[in-house]
């Protein structure tokens, strides 16, 4: 994961600590926050792949929900929050260290992640079944709204000065007004049911020379420094002023590398 050594440090940390709980008092719930391409669906795979190794088969616990696919509709909504709520119901239940990766949360129909709230808290048990074991990680997309953001970043980046628990506060009220964020006024984030906000940086023109580096390898071809600069610099796009970052991250690499 090129550029996100806050975000591995974070999860890493927390991951660690859940795990080596016998009883977790509440189920551990990340929110991933960042551009496309910048690692969060990769990261959310990494974890999933790693409690697969406790001897668990993946297809018991690695449940994932994609809401432009499983929630398209807002008129349904109400038959969406059941369906939400059974799903993770009958999954925790068959299986208590379930993993839940909810992807295209900006896409999220209004109020319906509040509908698993009940499975979020710090109750032991909810009607004989225990959810402290369980994971939620939530995976949402977006950009900076003003040049103050990109300055932040840029000082984040070059000094290494990041405060994370101011990055979580702005994060968590930055989801919670945003009425695209999936979070807009949630119980879940009123009640800090969410436990770590986690951004995933805007990916720089040195991340992705690594990412193309790493494409060549992996579809077998010869280094090739021109390609590599080529493909990282017309990357390395936005703003359209300054090209500092990545717009689409290493979203498109694999596509650039094989034309």
């Amino acid at each position: 994961v090129f550029g996100q050594h806050l975000a591995i440090q974070i999860v890493l940390r927390v991951l660690s600590a859940n795990m080596y709980s016998r009883w977790p008092r509440k189920p551990l719930v990340m929110s991933f926050h960042g551009w496309t391409g910048t690692g969060k669906s990769f990261v959310s795979s990494i974890v999933a792949e790693n409690l697969s190794q406790l001897n668990i088969p993946r297809r018991r616990f690695v449940r994932h929900f994609s809401t432009v696919l499983h929630f398209p509709h807002l008129s349904h909504a109400h038959l969406c929050k059941e369906q939400l709520q059974n799903w993770i119901r009958g999954n925790v239940s068959a299986c208590p260290r379930s993993l839940f990766i909810s992807s295209e949360m900006d896409q999220m129909p209004h109020g319906l992640i509040d509908s698993i709230m009940p499975f979020l808290g710090y109750d032991e048990e909810i009607d004989g079944i225990y959810y402290g074991k369980a994971i939620f990680l939530f995976l949402k997309k977006g950009k900076p709204k003003a040049k103050r953001e990109l300055q932040s970043h840029r000082i984040c980046r070059e000094k290494g000065n990041i405060p994370v628990k101011k990055l979580q506060s702005l994060l968590s009220e930055e989801v919670f007004r945003n009425r695209n964020s999936g979070f807009f006024h949630s119980q879940l984030t009123q009640k800090n049911l969410t436990d770590y906000f986690i951004p995933f940086l805007p990916l720089k023109y040195k991340h992705g020379r690594a990412c193309v580096w790493e494409e060549l390898c992996v579809q077998g071809h010869p280094e090739d420094e021109d390609l590599v600069a080529e493909i990282a610099l017309a990357t390395t796009d936005y703003p359209s002023e300054e090209r500092l970052y990545s717009s689409k991250g290493c979203e498109t690499v694999a596509s650039r590398v094989t034309l």
